[in-house]
């Protein structure tokens, strides 16, 4: 039996996948080598939600990962990529109340502890689920050293982080405005805040001044937080209301005197230049508040209902609240104009709430002396952006951070470190728990209820996971971690926070690159959603064209920090690409059944071994470069286009007859050194793209090794770089494709020997053509080739070529029938004629321009150019026919 009989006449993922990524795992070939001498290359994973499913955002974000780690792992570095997930505070204790609701019980019958016990329940049951999914991708990272963000060592590290900050003055608890979901119950950070314009209303409302019969006109938005209004304000610069500063107002429906004073933050152009300001629901008129220390009136609760401060409107719902405030005002008189008004609202990230601004104590993280620092670092290039303007984007939002608030109302979560004696008043923050008060031994301590927000144990992974606060191997080897693969939509949730953590816990940079890249969006360039019905699961592109064919037609289209469509048209390339490759090493393998080693001269190589050579080194060259420019889509699609088009469509077919030819034994010896050496090296140089298909391949070649992960990363060497082959073959390669064209023009079957005549007036080329015109008669099937230096005159009834270096004729007398291909020819012009008058019917119809969408135009005009371009082609191979 052949070797290239081993495998299986069609490629089928499903059998080949699952075996060698079992057989990497058991092999340990994920697991970084013990040396420490060696460079090292390290990433850590961003950590998917425990409650995920893969989606196409993290098949493209590892992909990438995966790609970058096995072709750092094959140049020699000591390879650490290294998972985990992430414990997801508010998504999993959703899910986890959800699964409750279910059973008819919520997590106040289950009592904090009692619910925890259901959550880590709920994770060891579906935890797993995301990082098999990711083993199913191919992903090579080391799962000994997988971590889970709430894991014993990562919560050490949380709270070391914690209690060191607390101790820095860096964290403190105060009332602030924060982001407060009704629905979720919890504050949430500025950034987990997603705004979105609404239609609404500006409603122009009369304050009585205090003593007068005059009043001040103010607009709001939000007519009912004016129940906690405690001031008016107005632009110092404001002519229309300098004298009114200083007096009092009297706030309608609730009778509170309220001051009017001058502020800069007003916009004089919005409204009426006047403004109701209401600390307690508006971050803006809070900080407005804190400058003219005005009172906080709170009223609403926390489900966003009207509290006890709102009076006869306590208990309504805040809209229900607003319409009866509306219509009260409107019969007290005090409702002057309401006008439409578009304006954007904020909305919970998570469950798509209305957020609801409200002062609340909660935790915070001083940022501004975290963020110089790390703008610091990335200014002066120690962390890249990739690509670089990401840079400004970065350095804009850390210029201008508000504090961090960190403290979440929820269960599940690191609960934050800090316990209140009962009986003194004491704040004890600590590494470890407390069993007594340190200022009066009391033992009645109560621990705070809330817990850290996620993406503070999320902003330490790149060295909690490796050991820290400990001195590890670990830490010592691989942090700081080569490069972060990200979205660009997490640059401020996480990437920010990485980065201040990193150097202010362990004084280096967390990352030395961060490579951005977009979002996957549909065909039509849409984000993926449930409403849209556009969403593409992954799994289900694995399970039926295989993962190498999802990586692959993910990959070819990313450029560092654009946005990549998923196309179905490119899928099902990538599958033919791979049957092309599979075909393309089944026909190597079983014509190396009598191969072995041996050595082969230079000067028994034909021009095309010394041409797919110097192509392979020129190839291996710009991939490298490319991959270390992260530039992995045209890496891609140069190893593809290699692939597909010099070594299968060329080098196979020009090798075919000197592998068959009985009358040269070396000739075959030669043919197979070189197919085998060029398709060792095209199979390392796609293994990071394509791992599995490319693995079966490389244990059916000759020579192999324990796994294709372990083989050197090909260099390309200068000495094979032949420039004159590469420049003559593609002269011969130019001749080929002109005769294709010209058979497949005038419908000459391929079994129809035909003569060319060759007119090169230049020796060299003359030369080429008599030296190597066995390339030409095999791939091009011509029976004759005749090289002449010139022509006095064409050939009768013959069709020409003409390039640059040479002239093409082949002449068609007696090979077809003149008479029948023109009828044949008219037929088809009369044919194209019909089809251009109806695509030019419809261009030329106004309502068809009017009412068809862009695109469908486009297309039309498309298609009515193409038909144009066809017709002249016709015409012209008319005229060639019944010339005289």
């Amino acid at each position: 039996m052949s070797i290239g009989a081993n495998m299986a006449s069609v490629y089928d993922p499903g059998q080949v996948e699952g075996k060698w990524y079992d057989y990497w795992k058991q092999g340990n070939f994920f697991v970084p080598s013990g040396d420490l001498s060696q460079p090292h290359f390290s990433i850590v994973m961003p950590p998917p939600n425990v409650t995920g499913q893969l989606h196409l955002g993290h098949a493209l974000d590892n992909t990438i990962q995966d790609i970058l780690t096995r072709w750092r792992r094959m140049q020699g570095y000591n390879t650490l990529w290294l998972p985990g997930t992430d414990h997801a505070g508010i998504a999993t204790q959703a899910r986890v109340e959800e699964s409750l609701a279910a059973e008819g019980i919520s997590k106040y019958d289950l009592g904090r502890e009692g619910f925890l016990e259901r959550v880590w329940e709920w994770k060891r049951l579906y935890g797993d689920r995301i990082t098999q999914q990711l083993s199913l991708l191919g992903s090579s990272c080391d799962w000994s050293r997988e971590r889970f963000t709430m894991d014993e060592g990562c919560s050490r590290a949380v709270r070391e982080v914690f209690v060191r900050l607390y101790e820095k003055g860096l964290i403190y608890r105060g009332d602030y405005i924060i982001n407060w979901c009704p629905r979720c119950l919890t504050a949430i950070s500025d950034i987990e805040v997603e705004h979105a314009d609404s239609d609404g209303h500006l409603w122009h409302i009369k304050y009585p001044l205090q003593d007068s019969d005059q009043f001040v006109i103010v607009a709001t938005t939000r007519p009912e937080t004016m129940l906690g209004d405690t001031g008016v304000a107005v632009h110092p610069e404001d002519e229309r209301y300098r004298p009114l500063v200083g007096q009092q107002v009297v706030l309608p429906l609730v009778g509170r005197i309220i001051p009017i004073f001058a502020d800069p933050y007003v916009d004089r152009e919005f409204g009426t230049g006047a403004v109701k300001v209401t600390p307690a629901h508006d971050p803006n008129d809070f900080e407005m508040g804190l400058r003219h220390d005005l009172e906080l009136v709170n009223v609403m609760s926390p489900d966003a209902h009207m509290n006890e401060n709102a009076g006869p409107y306590a208990g309504l719902d805040r809209y229900e609240a607003r319409r009866q405030v509306v219509k009260d005002l409107e019969a007290g008189g005090y409702l002057l104009q309401v006008e439409d008004h578009q304006h954007a609202l904020g909305h919970c990230q998570r469950c798509d709430t209305i957020v609801e601004p409200m002062v609340s104590l909660q935790w915070f993280v001083k940022m501004k002396p975290l963020a110089q620092p790390a703008i610091e670092k990335v200014v002066n290039g120690e962390i890249q952006f990739i690509p670089e303007r990401f840079t400004r984007v970065y350095t804009n939002w850390m210029e201008n951070i508000r504090d961090w608030c960190i403290s979440r109302q929820l269960w599940w979560g690191h609960r934050i470190p800090v316990w209140y004696c009962q009986e003194c008043g004491e704040i004890i923050c600590s590494r470890q728990d407390p069993v007594a008060c340190p200022s009066c031994a009391s033992s009645q301590l109560v621990q705070d209820e809330d817990v850290l927000d996620t993406w503070f144990s999320s902003a330490l992974w790149p060295f909690s996971t490796l050991g820290w606060p400990d001195d590890s191997d670990d830490m010592r080897h691989f942090y700081p971690t080569s490069v972060l693969v990200t979205g660009r939509d997490i640059i401020f949730f996480w990437v920010a926070r990485m980065i201040f953590s990193g150097i202010e816990h362990t004084g280096q940079v967390p990352f030395r690159q961060v490579n951005i890249h977009g979002l996957i969006l549909d065909a039509l360039g849409r984000k993926m959603s449930k409403s849209l019905g556009n969403g593409v699961d992954p799994l289900e592109v694995i399970e039926k064209y295989g993962a190498d064919t999802l990586r692959f037609s993910m990959i070819t289209g990313v450029t560092p920090g654009n946005d990549i469509r998923f196309q179905w048209d490119k899928v099902e390339n990538t599958r033919n690409f791979a049957n092309k490759i599979w075909n393309a090493a089944r026909f190597v393998l079983m014509n190396l059944e009598d191969y072995s080693p041996v050595e082969v001269g230079r000067d028994e190589l034909s021009l095309a071994d010394r041409w797919i050579y110097g192509r392979l080194q020129l190839k291996i060259a710009e991939i490298t470069s490319l991959l270390a420019d992260y530039e992995l889509g045209e890496a891609a699609r140069r190893i593809y286009d290699f692939i597909w088009d010099e070594f299968c469509d060329w080098y196979i077919e020009l090798a075919k007859p000197r592998l068959f030819s009985p009358s040269q034994p070396r000739d075959r010896v030669v043919v197979q050194t070189v197919l085998h050496a060029v398709l060792m090296e095209i199979v390392k140089l796609l293994h990071p793209f394509m791992p599995f298909i490319t693995e079966e391949i490389y244990q059916n070649l000759p020579g192999h090794g324990p796994t294709i992960m372990l083989e050197a990363w090909p260099q390309a060497d200068p000495d094979r770089i032949d420039t004159d082959a590469i420049e003559q073959m593609q002269l011969l390669m130019a001749a080929i494709r002109a005769i294709r064209n010209i058979r497949a023009d005038f419908n000459l079957s391929h079994g129809t020997a035909i003569k060319v005549i060759v007119a090169a007036p230049e020796s060299g080329v003359a030369d080429l053509f008599r030296a190597n015109g066995g390339y030409v008669q095999d791939l091009a099937r011509v029976g004759e080739l005749a090289i002449v230096d010139r022509l006095e005159e064409a050939p009768r009834q013959a069709v020409s070529a003409l390039l640059p270096f040479a002239e093409f004729y082949v002449p068609l007398e007696g090979i077809i029938d003149i008479h029948k291909e023109v009828g044949r020819l008219e037929k088809e012009l009369r044919n194209i004629d019909q089809e251009i008058a109806k695509t030019e019917a419809k261009l030329n119809n106004p309502g068809f321009l009017a009412k068809a969408p862009p695109e469908v135009v486009e297309k039309e005009r498309a298609r009515a150019e193409e038909a144009g371009q066809r017709r002249e082609g016709l015409l012209q191979r008319v005229q060639i026919l019944t010339a005289e």
